[in-house]
């Protein structure tokens, strides 16, 4: 009994944490600017004790979230990899969670820059091979380079901040996301399109 105790703990924690985990999804997909502990360990079926255990803060659990989000982008991404459509499901999935998870976003906000910094690297190098792919099969501007990623959350971001309600924003976000994805997705082709130079009008 002994033998079995511990590899069986261990086996019910990951469990309570996949389900914290998932719960706190869960409940950070909505219009609301913050989610409770208590509301997560209520969703998760567990005590706010062993919710606490595995995360003593909101700001721990925020980290735990994105990791977990981020890792499974990379298995999604690992699946489709051979396919050049990859990138731009990947990429409006990361743009609208933006938009539909806004208490991890407010939460994310509070992480010191370091952890901020290694999650954008992640996200970047995660989309990095499939945005390569669909560049060489003429999907995407072939000008696109892996940092100008960091630029389309960034914007997204400031449209969802300057919005007067959740309703607008929402509404607002869309319209940027799809207007930011045609500029990503279809090349400048003639004269006519190309950016005005301020200064030369």
């Amino acid at each position: 009994m002994l033998y079995g105790a511990q590899p069986a703990r261990r086996r019910d924690a990951q469990r309570n944490r996949t389900a914290i985990l998932q719960a706190a999804c869960e409940l950070m997909e909505t219009d609301q600017n913050s989610v409770l502990m208590p509301e997560i360990a209520r969703r998760a079926g567990i005590g706010q004790a062993t919710l606490y255990r595995h995360f003593p803060d909101r700001t721990a659990l925020a980290t735990a979230v994105i990791g977990y989000l981020i890792d499974q982008l990379e298995r999604c991404v690992a699946a489709g990899l051979e396919s050049p459509a990859t990138f731009r499901t990947a990429l409006n999935e990361i743009l609208r969670a933006q938009v539909t998870m806004r208490p991890l976003v407010q939460l994310a906000r509070r992480l010191d820059a370091a952890t901020r910094g290694r999650f954008l690297r992640r996200l970047v190098g995660v989309l990095a091979e499939p945005l390569r792919r669909a560049q060489d099969f003429g999907h995407v501007r072939a000008d696109l380079v892996p940092d100008d990623l960091v630029l389309l959350f960034g914007m997204v971001e400031g449209v969802v901040e300057g919005a007067r309600s959740h309703a607008e924003a929402v509404a607002a976000a869309g319209r940027s996301i799809d207007l930011a994805l045609d500029g990503v997705f279809r090349p400048i082709s003639s004269p006519s399109e190309a950016p005005l130079r301020i200064g030369k009008l």
